[in-house]
């Protein structure tokens, strides 16, 4: 029983670690957007403020990269959807001795990295361009074009993946049953097989959005005049950055969480209702009065939503009609006078110094002398003030006879010889 006990105990410990490790950054980026300094940091707090949301929203470029990306997106999901799907119907009808071969070849361009698929997107197409002969500014050379088709090269086969999965569950007896009552292969396809994949399909495309809208590797290469999010952030951090990119990752993490609760919610309303009807009388079936579920009663995941969305709507209110300007006013002097206080403590601690250096020379010379010269620098005294003033007096004494050339440059010798000179003429 105590072996039980510490096994749940180190799975919880583990748990929470485990999840403090992945969402800590997370919540820490999410109260830098709320603080005032001008660069991200949750410590040490300063003042509540939401400017760094309207900063956000006054930023042309990164507004301008969520649209780019939306766009790129929503092109990878439907391009990476069809080629996915695709992909798992051939892996499922193709001869069985060659699944294996076509299942590495689908999956080859994940393990290729990005880098080299966005050269390799940007060099093809370049080429095609050049061979049909249209211009630069072609649609085969337009940034958009070529982003959606070198994250689709990849993104496909993980589409093929969450849609293969789906796919082993159906029995192909609902097609050929479909057929043998005269549906055409469309209409089988259409109605039969579609539906049963649409949950799959659903999934795909969101992991299909997630993956184009977080890529950089290869959007680096193909994204021409169109940058995308991801782009634009690469670009600003360069530069410097500011909360405002704390409050783009807040917002993206709020629309998750909502998403992920509405998901979560409306499962757990299919799977109440569905309890309800087991439980309810062929009567009450057949006229459809029997007694379903509320959307909030056992149903944790739609009491979270609507608490976070009660918590969204106090957060705008409360931005609506507060202002930090005061607050952060006040955290300014403070650190004004701080900084004055510095100043003079560093002031106070130079002048000990200098008093305390003043006090050391007097104590090491006695009064009515003068400090002897120290001569033993290592060099002999050759740089010694001294040395160098007598040397002078020396070489000015000194008539320069022995300079090497015998006294032929000295001004004395010219001087002898024009007058020896005057006196012969």
């Amino acid at each position: 029983m105590k072996n039980l006990s510490f096994m749940r105990l180190s799975i919880w410990i583990y748990l929470a670690v485990f999840f403090a490790y992945l969402l800590g950054p997370l919540v820490i980026m999410s109260v830098t957007a709320f603080n005032s300094p001008e660069f991200p940091r949750a410590t040490p707090w300063e003042c509540l403020t939401f400017e760094w949301f309207s900063a956000l929203f006054q930023d042309e470029r990164i507004l301008n990269g969520i649209k780019n990306s939306i766009l790129v997106g929503a092109g990878t999901v439907v391009l990476s959807v069809a080629m996915g799907l695709a992909g798992a119907l051939m892996l499922t009808q193709i001869w069985p001795k060659l699944r294996a071969t076509y299942y590495t070849i689908i999956i080859a361009p994940i393990l290729v990295p990005g880098v080299v698929i966005g050269i390799s997107t940007l060099v093809f197409w370049d080429r095609i361009n050049r061979m049909v002969g249209l211009g630069a500014d072609s649609f085969l050379s337009n940034g958009l074009f070529l982003t959606v088709i070198g994250q689709s090269t990849f993104i496909a086969s993980y589409c093929m993946l969450v849609l293969v999965a789906r796919l082993q569950r159906y029995d192909t007896a609902l097609t050929e049953a479909a057929l043998d009552l005269g549906a055409t292969h469309a209409q089988a396809f259409r109605k039969v097989l579609l539906p049963f994949m649409k949950p799959a399909i659903a999934s795909a495309a969101v992991l299909a959005f997630l993956a184009s809208f977080e890529n950089y590797n290869t959007t680096t290469f193909t994204f021409g005049e169109y940058p995308t999010l991801t782009i634009e952030l690469a670009q600003k951090v360069r530069y410097g950055i500011t909360p405002a990119i704390s409050a783009l990752a807040f917002i993206i993490v709020l629309l998750t969480v909502f998403a992920a609760l509405f998901n979560e919610a409306n499962i757990r309303r299919k799977e109440l209702v569905a309890e309800a009807r087991k439980e309810a009388t062929v009567e009450e079936l057949s006229s459809g009065q029997f007694k379903l579920p509320g959307f909030l009663s056992s149903n944790w995941a739609a009491v979270a939503l609507v608490i976070v969305a009660c918590a969204t709507v106090a957060v705008v209110g409360t931005a609506s009609v507060y202002s930090p300007q005061q607050c952060i006013a006040d955290v300014q002097e403070q650190k004004r006078l701080e900084t004055e206080l510095r100043i003079q403590e560093l002031q106070r601690q130079r002048e000990l110094r200098r008093q305390q250096q003043e006090a050391e020379q007097g104590s090491s010379t006695a009064p009515g002398q003068s400090q002897p010269a120290d001569n033993n620098s290592g060099f002999g005294g050759v740089f010694a003030p001294t040395n160098l003033e007598g040397e002078a007096e020396t070489e000015a004494e000194d008539t320069g006879n022995n300079s090497g050339f015998g006294g032929v440059f000295a001004p004395n010798s010219l001087n002898s010889e024009e007058e020896s000179e005057g006196a012969g003429n």
